[in-house]
């Protein structure tokens, strides 16, 4: 292959942020694999960089589960881990400034992804409206998020 045909990352336009755990990596908090071929095919074709705000942040794989309550963020054993949430979303908004992308597709319940559900900060499964840390940011900065499970439903 010639040299010329390897695009550099700068060079690359990317359109889209996606959760690197729709993609087959082990980045969710247990270690599960999970691939959306739907979103893979978007990485695959160069339209999509994969992304982990929490892992980017500083947190493990795996780790305990996390969930937001009162605005903060903490793991099963009553640890306040807002601050790997917080910079997380902070290098997701930064790689989306350096490529230039206007739209994500998060993991949706996620604390950090999660675009209209999260679950409620009492680890007992229940969810509520709302949205991730990382989801927040984008939005709040102008980039359009939408879930995984709404883009599942796009034809």
């Amino acid at each position: 292959m010639d040299s010329k045909d390897i695009k550099n990352e700068k060079e690359q336009h990317f359109e889209y942020i996606v959760s690197a755990c729709l993609c087959g990596e082990k980045t969710r908090y247990d270690s599960k694999i999970s691939v959306s071929e739907k979103i893979k095919k978007l990485v695959d074709e160069g339209k999509a960089i994969m992304v982990c705000p929490e892992v980017s942040g500083g947190m493990s794989v795996p780790r305990l589960p996390c969930e937001i309550k009162n605005n903060r963020v903490f793991n099963t054993a009553s640890e306040d881990k807002t601050y790997y949430f917080v910079n997380g979303a902070a290098k997701i908004l930064e790689t989306a400034k350096k490529y230039g992308i206007k739209k994500a597709i998060l993991k949706e319940k996620s604390p950090s992804c999660g675009s209209r559900h999260i679950y409620d900060g009492t680890f007992s499964g229940t969810l509520i409206q709302g949205e991730g840390l990382t989801t927040r940011l984008l939005r709040m900065n102008g980039i359009e998020v939408i879930s995984n499970e709404d883009f599942e439903k796009e034809v």
